[in-house]
């Protein structure tokens, strides 16, 4: 059994899961249990990820010390190298103080027995996952991070990581892109990263060829690269294609991406696409930019514009494409001042385009939304596939 930590917006992260792993369940708000071991760099919404080890019945915090203590005590005595530990907890009461006088406890016992222990100091009960990357922990035998993790059923696993999310690695690929736009939005790696992932799910016997029809300059194509699939993107804008060709170019040289890439200037309401067509995942048409709430009267004007363009390429990919093709579709959807979400008829209208929901059971398909707290524009995405 195997759990990873989720990002900020869980159940993108849990939705990922099941897609790639086939099922993945939520443990607790931000921690999910899957049966086969994740790979976390290929992952956008899990921050790291773990083996379990141990399952108590409890989170009482004395308890799980004992457990601990005595478990790699008797685990590492015999070490003949030395272990850097780290340890972090979630959704257990337990202070960084505690985990710190857990670590010492340990270091004690392993040193009676003629082993060294180094303990990485804990600012607050979880490591971030810069040190914990930093830190390789997790990436041999003898550089351990601990994940004691509480479930909401009030039992507790302690997990050993198997790695932390590379968060130079997606920085550089953000921020070194040699073209980006902010005009047309910036779509974040670990965004594109989930689509693409939802998109394929668990396709990972061949590379497949990967459609974008709004590509912008060009990252969901650039992740799909780098999870090893040819990529094919469109764009009305002449100018986003040659953003797209020089960042592609660049991901082959610079992140070594080892696959191919096609691109072609076309409008998606009524491009002939190139077959083949094995996968569909792009960002739509998101409307303009708010930084407040607009006005019913605009609100309706943006949505009635949007709609009518996603739902026109909708028609159009629909006819292009095999049944049981699947897509991750980012729609527009607007936040009001009350915390409600706008959404775009099309999201209930599916059927008239062509197209139903992927089946997801660890999350409700409505949970699928990409926001921050102070934007008004959200992203949904569309788990869906051919009829």
């Amino acid at each position: 059994m195997y759990i990873t930590i989720l990002g900020r917006q869980a159940s993108l992260g849990l939705a990922e899961l099941e897609r790639v792993h086939g099922s993945a369940k939520r443990y607790a708000a931000h921690i999910a249990i899957i049966e086969s071991p994740p790979d976390i760099q290929r992952l956008g919404g899990s921050l790291k990820a773990g083996r379990v080890i141990l399952r108590l019945p409890s989170k009482q915090w004395p308890r799980v010390h004992t457990k601990i203590i005595q478990h790699y005590t008797e685990q590492w005595k015999r070490s003949e190298q030395k272990i850097t530990l780290g340890m972090s907890a979630y959704n257990v009461k337990v202070s960084a103080r505690d985990l710190q006088h857990t670590s010492i406890t340990l270091k004690k016992n392993l040193k009676s027995h003629g082993v060294s222990l180094r303990s990485i100091p804990n600012a607050s009960s979880e490591l971030n996952t810069a040190t914990s990357h930093h830190n390789k922990l997790g990436l041999s035998p003898h550089k351990v991070e601990l994940l004691i993790v509480g479930g909401d059923d009030g039992t507790l696993l302690v997990a050993e990581s198997t790695g932390a999310q590379n968060i130079t690695a997606l920085a550089a690929r953000d921020q070194g892109r040699p073209k980006r736009d902010a005009f047309v939005g910036m779509l974040p790696p670990k965004l594109a990263l989930i689509m693409a992932n939802i998109a394929i799910g668990s396709n990972t016997t061949r590379p497949l060829r990967i459609l974008d029809p709004f590509c912008g300059t060009g990252v969901l194509l650039q992740e799909t690269m780098l999870l090893g699939h040819d990529a094919y993107g469109t764009d009305l804008s002449e100018k986003m294609i040659d953003y797209s060709h020089t960042n592609l170019e660049w991901a082959q040289y610079a992140l070594h991406a080892s696959t191919h890439f096609e691109l072609h200037q076309a409008d998606a309401m009524d491009a002939q696409w190139k077959q083949p067509i094995n996968v569909v995942a792009c960002e739509t048409y998101l409307g303009q930019p708010f930084s407040a709430p607009p006005s019913p009267s605009k609100l309706r004007e943006v949505r009635g514009n949007c709609n009518h363009i996603i739902g026109a390429f909708l028609t159009n990919i629909a006819s292009q494409i095999a049944a049981g093709t699947q897509l991750c579709v980012g729609v527009p959807a607007w936040r009001g001042t009350d915390g409600l979400f706008t959404h775009l008829p099309l999201v209930n209208e599916l059927e008239t385009y062509g197209f139903r929901r992927v089946p997801l059971a660890s999350v409700r398909h409505s949970e699928l939304l990409y926001y921050r707290e102070d934007q008004v524009v959200a992203r949904q995405l569309l788990a869906i596939e051919k009829i």
